[in-house]
């Protein structure tokens, strides 16, 4: 695998780039950006970085913390002296920490969990002082006692698994693995079907042992392991959950605890592998099915047990202060044109991987910048650097500010660039699609650390090695142009672009960096360099490719929305709702069918504890017409825009009203009711999944009612989904020089 590899990264840089083109920028403002960009890199410093991971992620630093307060005053300072414009800005929050953790087997099995990680000498800061317990956040408090179920992955087709087994949770406490969802899905699925309370463990087959060495031999987590985290549904709403939809200033209006619909209704505790293995242990009932099966030394059954369940949790629920750092360049041309720049700086622990690793490349980016403005150097748009706080336990941070400055947001901000945790590897690139070739220019014109060919060529060599098939192998080579993924939830972006339809990036490297240090206290500066990114030569990749992205968008003279990229996009998402809706019919058609046949019976094996299917009503004709509609009419436009953006650099004359309408051109696709059950989420193309969290789905109104069978709900969507499709359509028709 490493030769072929090796070979398609050579074939690929033999290709070469002949000229490196700059989109937005006429031939001689290219030379001279490129000049800026090349001082840019040359500012960059990976050892500096590994100071930066090494001091900020010295001790512990949660929101609300001493230490957090502390990291915050540290980047403030360093923005200051860089020459930027900085300063704190503050909101009240609402946040939970533990002061009661009672896990037990009561009976009569008695097993008492120690729900605690221990200090390593191999880890010097694990150890510490301060450090938050294992804990979920937004766990609801509780002293419930009750029978144990295994719910595998805790998802709503693990329950219809249960129900055709016999089983019912209701009045129970469930266990469930970590992985194939967010977290906050497990408990609030639990709820839906009248669990009491939810455990939360890493089954070592995902997370552990059967994966590699345990730390502090290997990357992988050990026995003792656990991933705190929120566990709030922001899928409804992120931020504060005492004041949807407006900042958290000292003034504003809150909820009271009670009325925050997002908080957790039972209680959720999140365990190790070695605390799950007694309590998975003593359960009896049918065997879990063959995919349920972890990698404990032990017979998984689904249960209950003759043994009971004591879980007790009781939290301070305080008021803190999040404490955001701001800093700006201001924009020597058009200063009320804003081109952000974020990464939230607190963390569960010490955060070295997640944030720290990129926070530091941010902050040696603002360094860069500021190295420039000494030359005499000045962005035509203001650049504006965000240390978010509270992003662990809801996007607090990044979701308060948006919310306080949503009006002038909109008005103003070009586009939001994020990044969040960082690693070794492959660039991860999610976002807005009409900055796909700005994007693909971007890493096109980065060298890659390890290969010393450009990022987008290592990208697409190992995508080459890893096609599913020749058709697969053949479409990656006639590419041209790298696709970004969609973004769901999960980092500081959510608000920008799904509240407010603001152009968003989120950018990070990882790939070969796993490891189970994920939200514990081993997330710390020596299993980084150890496990991630020793030499941080990727932080300082990631430095310069959003460095860059930052640059181009501050001073291009056409803004690079190619809306072209953004409609084939959709067409896809179109195809795949439809296809969706055809698959579900024929599948259900076709269960059915064997079912009444009574032929399930043939292939039905009883040892391996696999239900029966049940049948489904048959999926109805869905029009899908005003989709299709909407779709040709928004090819059309763009192609015809397209042709005037590439004008439009051709003429090389002032455009300013066209780039303010190609940078507020995403806001046509936001709908004014939001997504069904959750208004929060405006936009109509992008969302977390309603049950899957952080996983995105697209045209999510649509596809979700498909997904649930709500078909009147389907029809419903489809109108406003096309509206806003012909809206942008319709919009960007009218965008001209």
């Amino acid at each position: 695998m490493k030769k072929t590899f090796t070979l398609s990264l050579l074939a690929l840089s033999a290709l070469g780039h002949a000229q490196q083109k700059i989109s937005g920028f006429s031939a001689a403002s290219a030379t001279k950006e490129l000049q800026y960009e090349q001082q840019f890199d040359q500012s960059l410093d990976a050892k500096r970085m590994g100071e930066t991971v090494k001091e900020l992620a010295g001790h512990p630093h949660h929101l609300g913390s001493a230490g957090s307060k502390a990291v915050a005053d540290a980047i403030l300072a360093r923005f200051k002296s860089y020459g930027l414009d900085a300063y704190l800005e503050t909101y009240q929050v609402l946040f939970p920490t533990p002061k009661t953790r009672v896990l037990e087997m009561t009976g009569p099995t008695q097993f008492t969990a120690t729900l605690k990680e221990p200090a390593l000498p191999e880890d010097a800061t694990s150890g510490q002082q301060g450090q938050l317990p294992t804990y979920n956040a937004w766990s609801a408090d509780g002293d419930v006692t009750g029978q144990l179920v295994f719910v595998n992955y805790g998802l709503p087709e693990d329950y219809e698994q249960l129900a055709k087994l016999g089983i019912d949770v209701k009045g129970k406490i469930v266990i469930a693995k970590y992985g194939r969802s967010w977290r906050g899905v497990k408990p609030k699925v639990a709820y839906e079907h009248g669990a009491i309370g939810c455990l939360i463990y890493s089954d070592p087959k995902d997370d552990g042992y059967v994966q590699g060495d345990v730390y502090p031999k290997g990357p992988y987590k050990n026995e003792y392991g656990v991933q705190r985290g929120s566990v709030m549904d922001m899928v409804i709403y992120p931020g504060d959950p005492l004041t949807p939809g407006v900042g958290a200033t000292k003034n504003a209006k809150r909820l009271t605890r009670e009325e925050a619909i997002t908080i957790m209704k039972i209680p959720v505790q999140p365990i190790s592998y070695h605390d799950a293995q007694p309590l998975l242990a003593a359960l009896d009932g049918p065997v879990a099915p063959p995919e349920w099966r972890g990698g404990l030394p032990i017979t998984y059954h689904v249960g209950p047990g003759k043994s009971t369940v004591r879980l007790n949790l009781q939290f301070n629920w305080d008021m803190v202060t999040a404490y955001n750092v701001i800093a700006k360049i201001k924009g020597s041309k058009y200063p009320n044109e804003w081109v952000i720049r974020g990464n939230h700086h607190d963390a569960w622990i010490n955060g070295a991987s997640d944030p720290i690793s990129g926070q530091a490349a941010m902050i040696d980016e603002a360094k860069a910048m500021g190295d420039l403005l000494k030359t005499g150097w000045k962005p035509k748009r203001t650049i504006v650097y965000c240390a978010w706080d509270g992003e662990e336990p809801s996007l607090i941070g990044s979701t308060e500010f948006v919310e306080q400055h949503a009006k002038e947001l909109q008005q103003n901000a070009v586009v939001y660039i994020n990044s969040d945790g960082n690693g070794r590897g492959f660039l991860g690139a999610g976002g807005s699609h009409a900055l796909e070739g700005f994007m693909t220019e971007i890493e096109q014109s980065t060298t890659d650390p390890e290969t010393k060919v450009s990022i987008y060529d290592r990208g697409k060599a190992h995508d080459l090695v890893n096609a599913s098939s020749p058709k697969a192998r053949k479409d990656i080579e006639a590419r041209t142009v790298n696709k970004l993924g969609a973004l769901g939830s999960g980092s500081d972006y959510t608000a920008f672009l799904q509240h407010l339809g603001i152009p968003s990036l989120n950018l990070g490297f990882g790939g070969e960096d796993s490891g189970g240090d994920y939200h514990s206290i081993y997330d710390s500066y020596d299993d980084y360099v150890r496990f991630k990114d020793g030499d941080f030569a990727y932080c300082k990749a990631l430095a310069s490719v959003a460095g860059k992205a930052t640059l181009r968008m501050a001073n291009a003279e056409v803004l690079p929305f190619d809306f072209r990229t953004l409609y084939n996009t959709l067409n896809t998402y179109g195809k795949e709702v439809m296809d969706l809706a055809d698959q579900m019919r024929e599948s259900t058609a076709s269960t059915n069918k064997l079912i009444k046949a009574n032929q399930y019976t043939l292939a039905y094996d009883p040892k391996d504890h696999l239900p029966q299917p049940e049948a489904k009503p048959e999926v109805p004709a869905i029009d899908f017409s005003a989709l299709k509609s909407a779709l040709e009419a928004l090819k059309k436009c763009t192609d015809a825009l397209g042709a005037r953006w590439d004008a439009a650099i051709q003429q090389g004359k002032e455009v300013d009203k066209f780039n303010q309408q190609l940078y507020h051109a995403e806001q046509q696709l936001l709908t004014a009711d939001g997504l069904p059950r959750r208004p929060w989420f405006k936009h109509s193309i992008y969302a977390p999944g309603f049950y899957t969290g952080y996983g995105v789905k697209t045209l999510p109104g649509i596809r979700e009612a498909i997904e649930e069978r709500n078909y009147s709900e389907a029809n419903i969507q489809i109108a406003t989904t096309s509206k806003a499709i012909m809206q942008l359509a319709n919009y960007l028709d009218g965008v001209g020089i």
